[in-house]
This record gives C-alpha cells, structure tokens and sequence, in this order.
C-alpha cells in the first residue's frame, strides 16, 4: 500500500548562516532511507501523468518501484535508458513546472519529489555503481555537434549510443555549458558535470575544447570535411543590457560574465587569482534563475549587502520558488516593484549607486503578467559598488553570420522545425540557441529529438 503522507520527505540541506559562506552543495540528499520512504508515496498510476511532463521521457514510475524496493542500480538503470545527464537533471531541472507539477498526489498535497529521487539514484550509482560502459560498433558515419552545454552533450550521447562518431566542437576550455559556466557549485559541483561527461566520452564522444565555430571553422567547412550532418548547440550566452546611463562604469557586469569569472575560472576556490570585484553592496536586476544564482554567488564571495531589484512583484518573479526560498533564508534582500534607471559613478569610474523608481501594476501585457507602470517622482538611491545584470540572453550571432543559408527569427535565435532541422539542409539545431534563454532539461529534450531526426536523415540519404 503506498504511503500516504502529504508532504514530501524533508531534504536536508546547510543551515542559511553557515551556507552563504561556503560554496558547497546546499541541499545533501537523501538517505537511503529517506529516498525508499519517498518512493512509497509514489501511486503507480497506469496513465502516468509525470511521464507526459519530463521533456526527454524518463519511465518514472518504474524507476521509483525499484527504488521503493531498494533497487538503486535497477533503478539507475531505468532513468539512464532516456536520460543521458541524471545527477544534473536531478539538481537543476525545475521539475515543479514539469514531471512533478503533474503528479496527482500533487492534488492534495505535495508531489512525489521525482527530483530527489533521481538525484538519489544517480549519486548512489556513481558512489556505489559498476557500470561498464561499452563503446558501440561503429555505424561508419560522422556527425558533428557544435556546443558541449546540456543539448549538445545529449544530442551526442544519443547519437553515440546509435554507433555515429561524433566530434564536439566547445568554445570554452571545458565542456559542459551552462552546466560548467553558469550555474553555481552550490548547485551544481563542477565533478558532477566532469563524471557525466565522462560517461559521454567512454561512448566515443570525442570532445574538442577551445574550438570556436565560426572563427576556426565554419559550419560549411564542418560539412565540407565529411561531417554528414551538424547539431547547433550553442545556447544563448550573448547578454542582455537596459541601456541606461552608467552601464560603461567600472563594477557593472551581465551575470554571464560574473558567473563564468566565479564558475569556469573557479573564483570561489581559495588560491586562484581570478579577477574579480570583491564587493561590499551590490544590486542584482533581474527576477530569474540567473538572477537568483548571481546574488547567493556575491554573498558568497563576501558581499555585505546585497538586493534583487526586480520591476514586478514576488507573484511574477520566474525564479524557481526553491531558488527564491533558499536567497531569503541567505539574506538576500528584494526590492520588488523597482526599476534602475541609472547608474551612478565617482570621480575614478566607479561604481557607487543605482538609482531606481518604484513602479505599480497595471493590465497584462502580450505575456500574460500584469505590466509594470513608473511611479512619477519615486526615484531614490540604493549605493552599491558593484551592479549585475541579469535580464536575458540571446544567441551570439556568430554561427548564423558565418553560415550560408542559416535563417533566424528577429530576436536571433535560429528558425528550426519541432525535429531540430535548421533552413540549412544536413544542418539541426536545438536548445537556448533555436528557443532562447531556456532550462536544461529543456535543451535535453531538444538534443535528443535531433539525435533522432539526425540519424533518420542520414539513414535516408545512404539508402
């Protein structure tokens, strides 16, 4: 008989004074067995509503009946036979808004937590697993994939596992993303990544770092040296600004950059000398994810004070509610219904406030949330050092101007069908690159609908 409780089985986590020093990972997981008496809340249902919700298909409810059974490598298994990325998929994917926001024991009560459970079973795999994997037959064909974040890992992966040499072309030193650069190591540890991509290149994924298409070589020169087809995985790292007064001062950086500078040159590690502000104030505008990870980062990094300065209410804010939680449990402060209209400098360039209006609600606007409206004569002053802004990315124009033949939208983001296929023929593209700023269990279900269509198109043309 299924458990019945109404509430989800408690995560452990560091307590909010002792973890907004640290960079270490905030929520610690499950116990064994903690993760059986979750799993015995699942219902079993035949239609399985929570499968219809995960973008790359997991057999949820089997996997959870291993688990409830004690079954952790059955269940391991059941998850990695559509999930190329389980650890990471557990940690990040906002699965109140997928697998979980469709869980009927969310009715009357809190869902199943499918997130900690896969996450569970992922960590117990590679702490007590013996997976051998074995590298497939080769097929005699070669795709090439362009970007290592989490659609093009998976695209890869998939193809891999079909017998496609697969060659991945990463910008950055190391592969994994948005993964690596952009979400934090409280969040996300850099040797969870590292052992994820591991697994891809033990398949025979071959990884090539410091490649940047469109500079070394094109997409047309990829096709031209045999690649039968090419995945566009590049996401949308290209950052947004207001344009406002001051943007060009000394301290203002897109949380792109403040990330990347924390994550991928490992900022938050004593004993490197990454440049970087050490602040005592800074304001955050934006009301995302990115926005939520960027300010916990600053307190981390020493920061005494530090706002979100978002233009609409705590209602609107898109952040993930965990993310939200977790930043007001760590001090952060939100200054709602406020928008920067400028920001201010001292006499060597600097930094030394931003200056805000309050703003009111009004009707909803072409998104659905209700639109925000300028209080006349409500500005103030907020003095900060430092100002990051968080308020969306888009693709970089590179691969698209130095392709033939690639068409994108008016916002930048290449025009592609629901299977990836790109205006370009032998060309597929998935992820933040074809949609925008999106999530990563997104992305993977967008590299993983492109495995498909890619294998399907060169099996076509060999025929």
């Amino acid at each position: 008989m299924a458990n019945m409780a109404l509430k989800k089985v408690p995560m452990p986590e560091q307590q909010p004074e002792v973890r907004n020093h640290n960079f270490e990972e905030v929520a610690q997981g499950y116990t064994a067995e903690m993760a059986i008496e979750e799993a015995t809340r699942c219902l079993q249902c035949k239609n399985s509503p929570c499968v219809a919700g995960c973008p790359v298909n997991v057999q949820i409810p089997a996997f959870i009946s291993r688990m409830a059974q004690g079954d952790f490598a059955g269940a391991y298994a059941q998850i990695a036979q559509t999930n190329a990325l389980p650890a990471i998929c557990g940690r990040v994917c906002p699965q109140e808004n997928q697998c979980e926001g469709k869980c009927v024991r969310g009715i009357k009560g809190e869902p199943v937590a499918i997130g900690r459970l896969e996450r569970f079973a992922a960590d117990w795999q590679m702490k007590n697993g013996k997976e051998t994997i074995q590298k497939p037959v080769s097929n005699g064909h070669r795709v090439a994939v362009v970007g290592a974040g989490p659609a093009g890992l998976t695209c890869a992966g998939d193809l891999a596992k079909l017998g496609y040499q697969v060659t991945v072309f990463e910008a950055l030193h190391a592969p994994g993303g948005v993964l690596l650069y952009g979400i934090p190591e409280f969040r996300l540890p850099k040797d969870i990544v590292a052992k994820e991509v591991g697994k891809l290149e033990e398949l025979g994924v071959e990884i090539q770092t410091d490649m940047v298409i469109g500079r070394v070589d094109s997409v047309d020169e990829l096709l031209e040296q045999g690649y039968e087809a090419v995945f566009i995985g590049s996401g949308a790292g290209l950052p947004s600004f207001m344009h406002i007064e001051g943007e060009d001062l000394l301290g203002v950086y897109s949380a792109n950059e403040y990330l990347t500078r924390i994550n991928l040159m490992k900022a938050y590690r004593e004993g490197y000398d990454t440049p970087i502000a050490h602040s005592k104030a800074v304001a955050v505008v934006g009301g995302g994810n990115v926005a939520m990870d960027a300010a916990r980062c600053a307190k981390r990094m020493g920061a005494e004070q530090v706002y979100i300065v978002y233009r609409r209410s705590m209602e609107e804010l898109p952040a993930r509610a965990e993310e939200v939680h977790h930043a007001i449990a760590e001090g952060i402060v939100f200054k709602l219904l406020h928008n920067p209209v400028k920001i201010l400098g001292d006499e060597n360039g600097y930094v030394k406030a931003i200056e805000c209006v309050e703003m009111e609600l009004g009707e909803p606007d072409a998104s659905g949330r209700r639109r925000p409206l300028v209080k006349e004569g409500s500005n103030f002053l907020v003095e900060v050092d430092t100002v990051i802004m968080a308020i969306g990315t888009s693709p970089n124009p590179l691969i698209r101007s130095t392709t033939t033949g690639l068409e994108a939208n008016k916002r930048g983001c290449l025009i592609a069908q629901e299977n990836g296929a790109t205006t370009k023929e032998g060309v597929f593209a998935g992820g933040d690159t074809v949609t925008g700023a999106a999530t990563v269990i997104l992305a993977m279900g967008a590299g993983k609908t492109a495995a498909q269509a890619i294998d399907e198109y060169i099996q076509s043309k060999a025929k």
